[in-house]
């Protein structure tokens, strides 16, 4: 008889045949898993499967280039509203600093970690994150970039009197905000704005980094803005409808220090 009992580890003959042709697929499929499973993530189109959590990771859909005093804090909120948030902004780091720190230093050092640093986000604008541009346009290539910025004089007169200041006199500010201001330090010197310019040295700065910004990003993929201007440039940019509600104005030098200091 070739029927024998499954329990005297024996294989019928038809069993034998349909295993010699599919084993060799197994062994295969298992292989590639073992494989993949060997990197980090994977892109899937637009997406990134993350093998090691088995999430699939959401990559930033806006990035903006502009420093910090060229209505970034604006534009975060108005990002949200078109509904491609949640936004990063410098206030995430602030506000989770034991977290946010330590992987914005390993970035400082070469060593970033874009999923986590922006775990739970789709948009990112200000700084630490318009340091990188040029990482993150590598590291997020369907990413639309937005250069937010104003008048160079501007600009500088409106920096000197609120993060310069700040990083100015960080040796007087409580231990536990120490760690956030050196690292704002490294990303802020990594952007070209060293200690110790002058206005006229800031200004200059400014409009290098803007155009280093410029040289690096495609213009097909860049809206240079100012917020001032309101919905229409972005909405169209970005290809969403222009909401009813005002544009959002806010976080001038008041506010500014109002926000670094917990009141808001």
């Amino acid at each position: 008889m070739h029927l024998m009992s499954c329990n005297c580890g024996v294989v019928e003959p038809k069993q034998r045949v349909l295993l010699s042709v599919v084993a060799p697929f197994s062994i295969a499929i298992t292989a590639v898993a073992v494989q993949l499973r060997s990197f980090e993530r994977v892109r899937y189109g637009s997406f990134w499967v993350n093998f090691n959590t088995e999430k699939t990771f959401m990559p930033l859909k806006v990035i903006g280039a502009g420093v910090g005093r060229t209505g970034t804090y604006s534009f975060k909120l108005a990002i949200n509203q078109l509904g491609l948030g949640p936004c990063h902004h410098m206030e995430e780091v602030l506000h989770n600093m034991p977290t946010q720190v330590p992987l914005w230093k390993a970035a400082l050092k070469g060593r970033p970690n874009w999923e986590a640093i922006y775990k739970g986000c789709e948009s990112a604008v200000d700084w630490p994150t318009a340091g990188f541009f040029r990482e993150l346009s590598t590291a997020y290539p369907s990413a639309k970039f937005v250069l937010t910025h104003r008048s160079p004089e501007c600009w500088a007169e409106s920096f000197s009197e609120t993060i310069y200041k700040l990083l100015a006199g960080r040796d007087k500010a409580p231990t536990e905000m120490q760690a956030w201001l050196e690292m704002a330090v490294g990303v802020i010197n990594k952007t070209g704005f060293p200690g110790g310019l002058d206005v006229a040295g800031l200004t200059k700065a400014y409009i290098a980094h803007n155009n280093a910004v410029k040289a690096a990003i495609p213009a097909n993929k860049m809206l240079v803005y100012q917020v001032k201007d309101g919905w229409d440039p972005p909405c169209s940019f970005l290809g969403v409808p222009v909401p009813v509600a005002p544009f959002p104005q806010t976080n001038d030098r008041g506010e500014f220090w109002d926000r670094v200091s917990g009141k808001q």
